[in-house]
């Protein structure tokens, strides 16, 4: 019925599937933080996998506060997801409501003020 040339051929297909399946989550498992901007002017900065869908861990969203000395101008803070009322331990983020994202450099200020935090 079957032949071996048939299960040789089936046997490296599995295996072929499996590598990749494997390399996408590795692919995934991006250690650094991403900024992501969506259509909704909000920007969320955190641990990004894009795979099955846009999910960001360890996220903060990054707002604008006007300067208490000088209203002219605006500062700008962190505020970890995990402080919100709503304290979610992943966000699913809607691919349509991404303008952009991208890594954060390793030398931003983003980054260097991450880097500070307590784990």
């Amino acid at each position: 019925m079957y032949n071996k040339k048939n299960i040789v051929i089936a046997v490296i297909v599995v295996l072929v599937i499996i590598v990749v399946g494997f390399l996408i989550y590795k692919g995934n498992q991006n250690k650094g933080y991403s900024i992501v901007y969506l259509t909704t002017r909000e920007v969320y900065i955190g641990k990004l996998a894009t795979f099955p869908d846009f999910q960001l861990k360890d996220s903060y969203i990054l707002q604008v506060i006007k300067d208490e000395k000088d209203p002219t101008k605006n500062n700008f803070q962190l505020q970890p997801t995990k402080e919100a009322l709503w304290s979610p331990q992943v966000l699913h983020l809607v691919k349509d409501n991404v303008v952009f994202y991208g890594p954060l450099m390793s030398d931003s200020s983003i980054a260097k003020t991450l880097a500070g935090q307590p784990k």
